[in-house]
């Protein structure tokens, strides 16, 4: 089980790397006026969206793999679990709504600003912030 955990640890960390920096790259798309430049953020960001949806997928398998085969946060008093999973839902939510975005950059139909992008950024950073008080504190 603990091979499990460790794996499932680094690919959750991976998976939220790639979502920090694409909104990241964003920002810079929404910014650049010069076509080379766009192009190559468009590349790098079709890039990165495609790894951290690669890593997404085990994330997700070996957590469920603990919580269904190992039971973790199947016991009573663990509501903290069920927390944890509609946060984890949400992030997969944001994740598919970063690709969304993705590809109205490449259709030329980005409406949001710099700005909006930047904030956008932080909602990550709250997932995993809240994700981990839910598993390491357990509150409820």
């Amino acid at each position: 089980m603990l091979w499990i955990k460790a794996l499932h640890i680094v690919f959750v960390a991976s998976w939220f790397a790639g979502l920090f920096y694409l909104p990241r790259i964003f920002v810079n798309l929404a910014q650049a006026e010069d076509a080379g430049a766009r192009s190559m953020l468009l590349g790098m960001a079709r890039r990165l969206y495609r790894f951290m949806t690669i890593l997404a997928f085990p994330a997700i398998i070996l957590g469920l793999w603990l919580f269904m085969i190992y039971g973790i946060g199947r016991s009573p008093g663990s509501g903290w679990m069920h927390a944890k999973l509609l946060l984890v839902v949400l992030t997969i939510g944001y994740h598919h709504g970063c690709g969304v975005l993705l590809r109205k950059f490449e259709a030329g139909r980005n409406t949001r600003s710099a700005t909006f992008y930047r904030w956008f950024n932080e909602i990550p950073v709250l997932f995993l912030l809240a994700i981990t008080v839910l598993v390491v504190v357990k509150p409820f």
